[in-house]
């Protein structure tokens, strides 16, 4: 039963909360060790990117803090198993920011056998104090060598997995509330949501961001709220000024160096309000539940009609969460080199650029790579939900790039791009290029052309312990163009590539209670028409 919490345990993870206070240290979470001389991995992708990555608390990782507390619990054999249909409702401990609800399992649940006996190992431990070890700096996922990647994506899948079972009660204090912000009719539900979140016939008193561009909205219309909500309370004077306190506006950069900040996310809107919650935290991603007020909705799930009695039920009760994989995806940018000389100080007669343009991409990423001379350098990295997408952009002819999978050269693709989409995404841009539905749970990338310049260039689907690099050769006539869930559109000059793999850092949703496979071939059916004809006529027996 201890499977998923040794092999995370040889990973390095660790996963615990500082109770030191929101101003306390900042450290940088360790969740694998890699050898640098690893044959399988390029030295330049070993180069830390020079983008400042925010600093990472130690009470970020909610759903492993939680189940590393339970293992520590368990190693110290101080429990006493107590049957699930009998355990009462938890309150969430101090020093935790979640806990298992017991009640949430029906006693003939249906499952594994040893998921069941996990689950009530689980339920009957005591939560110890957290560890406070010390942290080491954040490691990216493509600097992972093949069987760390494949051992951390073999504990998120099983980690989901586990979690999909059972329900999680979370301490919320700071709730995240996200909107559009240019869609009035939402603004005014957001509005809604708030002023029942600051009401005074909540048992918490929790503190809601908005984001800061609604300060000064006459829709939303700060002022007036924090004046109605006070009005609920005994003391409308000494409540006014508390009720402000409580309403608080976060930016870009809040969400970027602060996550660990929210405890809950709320959002209100479509696909792509959810897209933008997992764009705007680039790491950790706090628990997000989405209300249907969008188009097709495969990532909205709940109703917003019923937004008090779902909010009641998931703040009070717990939430199931769904851990969706995300990629992530890093630009390499190529080095210059200087031309070669005629034996003194001047350059020869030779450009840089030409020298640039000879150069071999294919050679450079699977051949043997040179510990003095650096090909490439990191420029960027980016946390992505649905899709990475490398196409032509504004260029009029088709993009011409090279495509590698770990330290092999798969083919030369002559085409308008090429998609690589998580199981996600497999019903956005993926399914629009011809590519194919994947159920979200499957580990794998979906690798989908964009109107290839060929006949025989069909959809694959390849698992997620993969590294896959796009590039562009030398010699490509134009640049390339990459963009990360539809936003951040960066050019690809040649020489440049893009490193795609799992991340270590999944998106936390909440899903609704009932079977997730039924839910999610409800969704293509109702939203898609998956396989929607009339059905066939029996036969008619003749009339003698």
């Amino acid at each position: 039963m201890a499977l998923l919490e040794e092999e995370k345990h040889d990973q390095g993870e660790e996963c615990i909360r500082d109770d030191d206070g929101d101003d306390g240290d900042d450290s940088k979470a360790v969740e694998v060790t890699f050898d640098p001389a690893n044959p399988y991995r390029r030295k330049a992708s070993l180069v830390s990117s020079e983008a400042m990555l925010p600093r990472v608390r130690r009470d970020q990782c909610l759903v492993h803090q939680f189940l590393d507390s339970q293992r520590r619990a368990k190693d110290a054999g101080d429990c006493t198993p107590t049957p699930i249909a009998e355990s009462p409702v938890p309150s969430v401990p101090d020093h935790q920011r979640a806990t298992l609800h017991p009640n949430s399992f029906d006693a003939a649940y249906v499952g594994q056998a040893d998921q069941q006996a996990w689950t009530r190992q689980m339920t009957a431990d005591r939560l110890p104090d957290p560890d406070t070890s010390p942290f080491d700096d954040a490691v990216h996922s493509r600097m992972l060598t093949k069987k760390q990647l494949s051992d951390m994506a073999w504990g998120v899948r099983e980690l989901s997995r586990r979690l999909s079972s059972m329900r999680i009660r979370f301490r919320v204090k700071n709730i995240f509330v996200l909107t559009k912000i240019h869609d009035r009719d939402l603004i005014a539900k957001a509005r809604d949501l708030t002023r029942w979140l600051l009401d005074s016939g909540r048992d918490v008193p929790y503190v809601v961001y908005v984001q800061d561009k609604l300060q000064a909205n006459k829709t939303f219309d700060a002022a007036r709220l924090v004046e109605d909500v006070a009005a609920g309370y005994p003391d409308v004077e000494a409540s006014r000024a508390a009720v402000g306190r409580r309403l608080r506006y976060w930016d870009d950069a809040m969400c970027r160096s602060r996550p660990h900040m929210f405890d809950f996310v709320v959002t209100l809107g479509g696909d792509g309000t959810v897209l933008y919650a997992s764009w705007l935290f680039q790491r950790i991603v706090p628990p997000v539940l989405s209300f249907a007020l969008g188009s097709l909705g495969f990532l909205t799930k709940f109703d917003f009609d019923d937004f008090a009695p779902t909010l009641d039920s998931a703040l009070n009760k717990g939430v199931t969460v769904s851990l969706r994989l995300r990629f992530e995806t890093t630009i390499m940018r190529s080095i210059r080199r200087k031309p070669p000389t005629n034996g003194g100080d001047s350059h020869s007669d030779e450009d840089e650029d030409a020298v640039h343009r000879r150069r071999d991409l294919v050679e450079e990423l699977i051949g043997e790579e040179r510990d003095d001379a650096p090909s490439h350098r990191p420029d960027g990295t980016y946390e992505i939900l649905n899709e990475i997408v490398v196409d032509r952009g504004p260029n009029p002819t088709m993009s011409y790039t090279e495509l590698f999978g770990d330290d092999e050269h798969f083919t030369s693709v002559l085409a308008d791009g090429i998609c690589v989409s998580t199981p996600t995404g497999s019903t956005a841009y993926n399914l629009a290029a011809g590519g194919s539905l994947c159920h979200p749970e499957n580990p794998v990338m979906l690798l989908t052309s964009i109107c290839a310049h060929t006949l025989t260039f069909r959809p694959i689907i390849l698992p997620d312990t993969i590294v896959l690099r796009v590039g562009v050769p030398y010699n490509a006539r134009t640049a390339a163009w990459a963009s990360f869930d539809g936003r951040e559109r960066i050019e690809l000059r040649p020489g440049d590539y893009v490193t795609i793999s799992a991340s270590r850092y999944p998106f936390a949703s909440v899903q609704t209670e009932g079977r997730r496979s039924e839910d999610w071939i409800n969704s293509i059916s109702g939203k898609l028409g998956w396989n929607t004809r009339q059905k066939q006529k029996g036969y008619k027996e003749w009339d003698s």
